[in-house]
């Protein structure tokens, strides 16, 4: 089977939707509000539906990772942005080193792991 796909767009869940909402817009997404209850969060030409859903199970299981350029540029300003100053749970993991490429890791408000990825050249 052939696709022809022109996007893919996952759908996470938010403990708080209001501040997940506020996260990811100061994370840099453009937010497009579909309902009362679920956004579309797009960066270039990818996204994903946030939705006022929580459960923890799948929540605490929901990994998402970004393919960026440069990781260490990436890094660099997520450190500045501060969001675990400004978001109560919100955790930045630094740059490690794998087989494949570098990455580091930022968890949201409600816990899903976010992977900010570059892959060996």
């Amino acid at each position: 089977m052939e696709h022809k796909a022109k996007s893919i767009r996952p759908f996470i869940g938010a403990e708080n939707y209001e501040i997940s909402r506020s996260f990811y817009r100061d994370l840099g997404f453009t937010e497009s509000v579909l309902a009362h209850n679920m956004s579309y969060f797009k960066t270039g030409a990818f996204g994903f539906y946030l939705q006022d859903a929580y459960v923890k199970d799948w929540i605490d299981n929901s990994m998402i990772f970004l393919e960026v350029e440069d990781v260490e540029r990436h890094w660099n300003e997520l450190v500045a942005l501060d969001l675990p100053g400004k978001y109560k749970r919100v955790k930045l993991t630094p740059i490690r080193v794998d087989y494949w490429g570098r990455e580091c890791f930022l968890h949201d408000p409600s816990g899903i792991l976010w992977h900010f990825g570059e892959f060996n050249k």
